[in-house]
């Protein structure tokens, strides 16, 4: 007989359950919250599981996974669109397998810019810097900018905050010539309800993160339910981080903004504070973001990104230095200067 395997999730925040031998119950180590597995099933956890489960398994159906053997890097793409070459280092990729149920996104934020536009608008801003050499934007060098979808972490929050802190307030005044200074020592006592919306974290370790911050960010009104054909014709890259490493630094974004929220609401100079956090419930979702990316490799095999912001169109960009260029620019501003100094010393003869 066939064993069916049920992962329950957290009906508070979404993550997943693990079972605590000594309580009995099942606890969630990120909103601290634990379960018997009568209020699980109440809550209809299981049946969300199965749900989930079956839409990931339609997902593998239609995914691709591609790895490219050369520097690692590592794509999905719908059945419908063939990965030919890596975007990074332009290397053949090959065909790894199909991609497991478990990547499949929860959000996607569709790409508003088309492939000729992105075009348009590198080019535009390749020939605005004078000294990059000429096959940074040839034509064959151009085409091969890809558009591809990076993977982030979307988290929602609601949570409690409190916090302690010891200041002072500073009051001057002067009467005649004597300029009078009261200092009060206080205690200040805040605390508040805070809804965290849409914290994005990206799901990739370090690669490309400068890059991904250079276009970020997108507008969290633009993310739409997921679905297989926003992938046609892109590719994505796959995340290697996972929700559950997160947890520690996204709690430690909250309380920090937490801090400055509650610091703000005091008038006077306030000593270091960390204030108590306590996530009642929150919201992780998996998104996928675009992103234009076009590589150059330069002679030394030096490589240079440059990415454009899929949806609204905000650049970044490495720029390669033609010594070339450079050079003979130098040379015409240094007989610039010696034709001056020739004319000047004729004159003064």
């Amino acid at each position: 007989m066939e064993q069916t395997t049920v992962t329950y999730q957290c009906p508070n925040c979404g993550a997943g359950l693990l079972f605590d031998a000594e309580k009995g119950r099942f606890v969630c180590e990120f909103c601290l919250s634990d379960f018997g597995k009568d209020e699980l099933d109440a809550a209809g956890s299981a049946e969300k599981a199965k749900e989930r489960e079956a839409q990931d398994e339609a997902f593998r159906e239609q995914m691709r996974a591609y790895h490219c053997p050369s520097c690692g890097a590592e794509v999905m793409a719908d059945g419908e669109t063939v990965a030919d070459f890596c975007y990074f280092c332009h290397n053949p990729v090959v065909l790894s397998d199909k991609l497991s149920g478990a990547f499949r996104p929860d959000k996607v934020i569709p790409f508003k810019f088309g492939k000729q536009q992105a075009i348009e608008k590198f080019i535009k801003y390749a020939k605005s810097h004078r000294f990059v050499p000429r096959d940074y934007f040839a034509a064959e060098q151009v085409e091969k900018i890809t558009g591809v979808y990076y993977p982030f972490w979307v988290t929602d929050a609601d949570s409690s905050a409190s916090m302690t802190a010891e200041g002072t307030r500073i009051r001057t005044w002067i009467i005649g010539n004597v300029k009078y200074t009261e200092t009060t020592r206080l205690e200040f006592e805040r605390a508040g309800e805070i809804h965290f919306e849409d914290i994005v974290t990206s799901a990739l370790s370090t690669e490309d993160k400068e890059m991904l911050e250079g276009v970020l960010p997108y507008p969290s009104e633009s993310l739409e339910e997921f679905s297989a054909p926003y992938l046609t014709g892109f590719v994505a890259k796959k995340r290697d981080v996972e929700r559950d490493s997160l947890s520690e630094e996204i709690r430690e974004r909250m309380v920090g903004y937490a801090d400055r929220l509650l610091r703000g609401t005091i008038n006077g100079e306030v000593g270091r504070t960390r204030p108590q956090l306590d996530i009642h419930q929150s919201h992780w979702e998996y998104a996928l973001m675009p992103v234009w990316v076009l590589t150059y490799r330069d002679k030394a095999g030096q490589i240079y990104k440059y990415a454009m912001n899929g949806y609204t169109g905000k650049v970044y960009g490495e720029l390669p230095i033609s010594k070339v260029k450079l050079g003979l620019t130098f040379a015409a501003v240094m007989a610039l200067v010696a034709a001056i100094v020739f004319t000047v010393g004729w004159l003064l003869l």
